[in-house]
């Protein structure tokens, strides 16, 4: 290998547009990285999968960012997380390979106990028939947690329904929360990436909880062990886009997860080759 470790990039990998809300959070920590971004836009959504299909669709995302050579992966789709991680962790051989789970689940935890020890998972129906976020909440001493598969919020997110006063969006919100409602957790896990573009929507039927984005704690997961295993890089910044869908269309819908104002451009790959 020419190139130092250290100097190599970080790759990210989702379904969609979703684990750009990671990458953002990855960009803000590790201004100094270079980062490969793959979203699978073609295959959308991953969460109403069967796990075989799931866990093959990311192993071809995972050899794609393998072929370009980084030096960690996050991997930022909680239905792959909650689903075969470890898989994707024994196919990459790398020395950091992080997924949504942990993290948000510690983030979580940490804020139900200072509460009602009450904690909600939102996630698509692969995610929260998993148990993942569950089985890490219990291991974390969480008392009582509450799952809830909410399928139609990616579409929401990936075809724009994401407006506060968007009647559909608030339709469908309000289904899938207001059996929530009443219990009052104190921490609701946006356990798919796509999720917290949803936010403002959902903060409006659990008001007192503290949501916990899993993208953005996995982002910050990463930088911990990138920086425990000196393997941060002082002199990157760039970041490359790719999907698997329709490449200029990506790129215009990206700058809404991004909210920085930077157009970019995005190459479209055929992820079935990998």
């Amino acid at each position: 290998m020419s190139r130092d470790i250290n100097s190599l990039p970080i790759g990210v990998f989702d379904s969609g547009l979703g684990g750009l809300t990671a990458l953002s959070e990855l960009k803000k920590i590790l201004p100094n990285e270079d980062i490969i971004y793959f979203g699978d836009s073609a295959r959308i959504p991953y969460g109403t999968k069967s796990r075989s299909v799931i866990t093959k669709f990311a192993l071809q995302d995972t050899r794609f960012l393998l072929s370009k050579g980084v030096k960690a992966i996050l991997v930022a789709c909680g239905t792959v997380s909650s689903n075969c991680l470890c898989e994707v962790k024994e196919l990459a051989g790398l020395p950091v390979v992080v997924g949504v789970i942990g993290a948000a689940a510690e983030k979580a935890a940490e804020i139900a106990k200072k509460g009602n020890n009450r904690v909600a998972v939102l996630g698509t129906s692969a995610t929260v028939n998993s148990r993942a976020y569950e089985i890490a909440l219990e291991e974390y001493g969480v008392g009582e947690i509450i799952s809830r598969a909410c399928p139609m919020f990616v579409p929401l997110v990936e075809n724009w329904h994401a407006d506060t006063e968007d009647t559909a969006t608030n339709a469908i919100v309000s289904e899938y929360l207001s059996p929530i409602a009443d219990s009052a957790p104190s921490a609701v896990i946006l356990g798919c990436t796509h999720y917290p573009l949803l936010s403002s929507v959902i903060q409006k039927y659990l008001p007192t909880s503290e949501l916990v984005s899993s993208g953005a704690e996995a982002a910050r997961k990463l930088a911990s062990l990138l920086a425990e295993k000196n393997l941060l890089n002082r002199n990157g910044g760039k970041t490359e886009f790719y999907t698997s869908g329709g490449a200029e269309l990506f790129a215009k819908n990206a700058l809404t997860f991004l909210q920085d104002g930077k157009a970019i451009t995005a190459k479209h790959i055929d992820i079935e080759n990998y």
